[in-house]
């Protein structure tokens, strides 16, 4: 029901295309991972994700754990039918928000005591309960629980967190009881080479099918987090899916990918999309800014989604000073929708041996606010 191959490798960096087989479909990368943290992207219907090419979503263990419960989207026949979503599907393992939206958890050995965000009870997660909840959602990707830990931290409290990833890995893997899913260890570490590179030895003995590289961008910057990334990409197996978690920008994918990264996933273009930041082929556009009250070209002349076929400038303004749903909607469905644009490019690019010079065009992206009034 699975398989893996790698279809093309670029001359000049270690960036390449591959092929993803799952039992819910084929998955060219590099792939961007639209996020629907709670069972939908928000705002974006599910045929709508497919009319802008993307081909795998991502769904959170952590929020379908506390709401509505893994046995009632089980009961509904499982995340797909759930979901409304015939594709492929990743779920995390909820390591990372138990860490960061809980104000108060208290870990040992086994387990994480958290309070949820939601109502303040107290929740348990270990690797057999983190696992058991994915097994009952259905994804057709499922993560390893593991440690995640703010930027900058102690070294020792890094290499705690490691161990404890580590331990955690080899539980997630014992508990696992479906042979429908693929199950990725995660590579945690900071930014340090050395633990890096322990997690990930120690990882490959695992022999999962896919690795994923967690605990970056949390802060550390672009360099840092792209330097992290491809040093990390490059311990782990060739033959195998490589998976950068909650990256990112353009800027960050595309300088990962010169690494081997496969797989990303971000809530930054919906997320962006809904506060009015949209992303286009020539830079980046704050909606609310007085500059597009009159403008009646649509956010991106070179795009050919429904909002820019449909919308000017504009008119997308006027939405979100009213507060009009439709601004939000989309201009996260453009945002998406350029996130496609920009790896079905990228795996063009590599086929055809031009991907330095590609790569090169997105090197300073984040920082273009030509289009931009201050």
């Amino acid at each position: 029901m699975f398989s893996f191959n790698v279809e093309k490798e670029d001359a000049t960096s270690s960036a390449r295309t591959g092929e993803l087989v799952t039992p819910h479909g084929v998955v060219k990368t590099p792939v961007f991972m639209p996020v629907g943290t709670r069972g939908s992207v928000k705002g974006i219907l599910p045929n709508q994700l497919k009319e802008i090419g993307a081909q795998k979503i991502l769904a959170n263990t952590y929020h379908l754990l506390l709401r509505p419960g893994p046995d009632i989207v089980a009961e509904l026949g499982g995340l797909h039918a759930f979901m409304g979503w015939d594709g492929p599907i990743l779920t995390d393992s909820g390591g990372f928000q138990v860490f960061s939206l809980s104000e108060l958890n208290k870990i040992t050995e086994d387990q994480v005591e958290f309070v949820s965000h939601i109502d303040g009870q107290k929740k348990l997660l270990s690797p057999k309960i983190a696992t058991e909840v994915q097994n009952k959602l259905g994804a057709d990707i499922i993560m390893a629980f593991d440690e995640c830990v703010e930027l900058p931290c102690d070294r020792k409290v890094m290499e705690g967190a490691v161990d404890r990833t580590l331990r955690w890995a080899e539980l997630s893997l014992e508990a696992h009881q479906r042979t429908d899913q693929w199950m990725f260890g995660i590579v945690q570490g900071g930014t340090d080479d050395a633990l890096r590179q322990y997690c990930s030895e120690a990882l490959i003995k695992l022999d999962f099918p896919g690795y994923a590289i967690g605990g970056l961008s949390v802060g550390e910057g672009h360099d840092l987090l792209v330097k992290t990334a491809c040093y990390t990409a490059n311990l782990l197996p060739k033959d195998k899916p490589r998976y950068l978690m909650g990256v990112g920008t353009p800027r960050d994918m595309i300088g990962a990918i010169a690494g081997g990264v496969d797989m990303f996933d971000c809530v930054m273009p919906s997320r962006n999309g809904r506060n009015g930041f949209a992303f286009t082929q020539d830079g980046t556009l704050r909606m609310r800014n007085a500059i597009h009250t009159t403008d009646k070209r649509p956010l991106d002349e070179k795009c050919d989604c429904y909002t820019c076929e449909n919308f000017s400038r504009g008119f997308l303004r006027h939405m979100f000073l009213v507060g009009e749903m439709a601004g939000p909607i989309l201009v996260s469905l453009h945002n998406l929708s350029f996130y496609q644009w920009l790896m079905a490019q990228t795996r063009l690019a590599i086929e055809e041996n031009r991907f330095d010079v590609w790569a090169q065009r997105w090197a300073n992206y984040d920082l273009d606010r030509k289009q931009n009034d201050s």
